[in-house]
């Protein structure tokens, strides 16, 4: 049965055989998306088919547990929900540089025999950041080819793989479809065939995918759709911390965060994420707060960082980093407002040490007692942790999981807390500490 490639309207359906620009049952324009038909079907027609098909009563569907596969990345395996299934397809997204092609050959230095399909790099380029990350595997075989039919033939005539690295889907194409790398048809059309190849032999397949400008998964929305797992890379390069997220699992959790740090060896696995945002030697300078965040299920200790200085400025600066600014001017307006503190002629500047950005609302409590700290100039308690969230009547509410970041808190060290349990006030709060 011979292939051929037509063009559909992605708005009302409609079908050309050429690219028309626009599609003249819908005024559309640029909505036209090449797509591979069979010829023998469509002369075929709809409902012709003599083909029997069957269905599966639901309560006879037997349900088998998952065999997981350990990276023996502890990070990489939380974030997956234990390891990787058989045959699942996961895409890993994020910024250049930021260690898609790092984390990628140190999971295929560890596992047995590994299919790495380089589009974008050469052989010699993979070969020297092996080198410098101390890779030596025999095992792992490297594929220059863009051609996704050339791919698909070189894992149908490998044998006991543990698993296929594509990098990346966009530099991919298949010659049923005049379009070139990276457009809609030909992504869709590329992820459909390796994700095939990949179910019917039972081998987990990482795809790597470009980001667009806005910071999203560049190509079709189908691509994160046909996927088992979508894996997000986040974090400053100019850093070393990493943070890896699951935005789709349909093996395992979906809150689930890992965290790693990019050394000259590579992504190393950050167990104690406490090293990483607070300081072993915090001196008595007034600013500064500990709270405990909730990244997924598992609790972070981190330090926020407040300056209020006087200006001369007609508007006064509000400056957050780490922090969301506009929930900085809610802070700032309720500080004002419901404990008198008169920040309207003064800048503030915040900053979550790390490079770590927040978005719990649960680290409210932190942020107005860093603020009140440094405008008073009084130092708050060295061993003092604050974890709450802190609505317009300036009441201090209870966070999402408070027991489980106290727990760690208390694990790490601190023995004072603040929260809606000691203070129900923001302002008695403030007095209990800093007057």
């Amino acid at each position: 049965m011979s292939q051929s490639s037509i063009f559909v309207c992605q708005q009302c359906g409609n079908e050309y055989s050429k690219w028309m620009g626009k599609c003249t049952a819908c005024n559309s324009w640029n909505s036209l998306v090449e797509t591979v038909v069979s010829i023998g079907t469509r002369q075929q027609g709809l409902g012709n088919s003599k083909t029997k098909v069957s269905s599966v009563n639901l309560s006879e569907v037997k349900v088998n547990k998952n065999s997981r596969i350990s990276t023996k990345i502890s990070e990489l395996d939380r974030v997956l929900g234990g390891g990787l299934v058989t045959g699942q397809v996961v895409l890993l997204a994020g910024e250049p540089g930021i260690g898609k092609s790092t984390i990628l050959l140190q999971l295929s230095d560890i596992l047995a025999k590994v299919l790495y399909v380089a589009g974008e790099e050469s052989a010699q380029q993979i070969g020297i950041r092996a080198q410098r990350l101390g890779i030596r595997s025999k095992k792992i075989e490297v594929l220059e080819e863009t051609n996704v039919d050339e791919v698909v033939v070189a894992i149908e005539q490998s044998s006991n793989l543990a698993m296929i690295v594509v990098d990346s889907i966009q530099t991919m194409y298949t010659s049923d479809l005049t379009g070139l790398s990276g457009s809609v048809g030909q992504v869709r059309e590329c992820a459909f065939r390796l994700l095939k190849i990949a179910k019917s032999k039972g081998i987990p397949l990482f795809i790597v995918g470009h980001v667009t400008k806005e910071g999203t998964v560049a190509g079709p929305a189908v691509l994160a759709h046909i996927v088992d797992t979508v894996l997000w890379f986040e974090g400053d390069k100019t850093l070393t911390l990493r943070m890896l997220r699951a935005y789709k699992n349909r093996f395992g959790p979906t809150d689930e965060v890992g965290i790693f740090t990019m050394e000259d060896k590579g992504l190393i696995s950050v167990t104690s994420a406490e090293k990483i945002f607070l300081s072993k030697d915090t001196k008595a300078v007034s600013g500064s707060c500990v709270t405990s965040i909730l990244e997924g299920t598992r609790p972070i200790l981190v330090e926020i960082q407040s300056l209020v200085v006087p200006t001369k400025l007609a508007f006064p600066k509000r400056i957050s980093q780490g922090f969301d600014s506009r929930r900085l001017e809610l802070m700032l307006a309720i500080l004002q407002k419901r404990c008198g503190i008169p920040l309207g002629e003064f800048d503030v500047f915040v900053n979550v040490v790390g490079g770590v950005t927040i978005k719990d609302p649960g680290a409210d409590l932190a942020v107005c007692l860093s603020i009140a700290s440094n405008y008073f100039d009084k130092t708050l308690p060295n061993k003092l942790v604050a974890v709450g969230e802190v609505d317009l009547l300036g009441e201090i509410r209870q966070a999402v999981s408070q027991d489980r970041r106290l727990k760690e808190a208390r694990r790490v060290g601190f023995s004072l807390v603040a929260s809606n349990i000691e203070s129900k006030y923001l302002n008695q709060a403030i007095s209990k500490y800093l007057r």
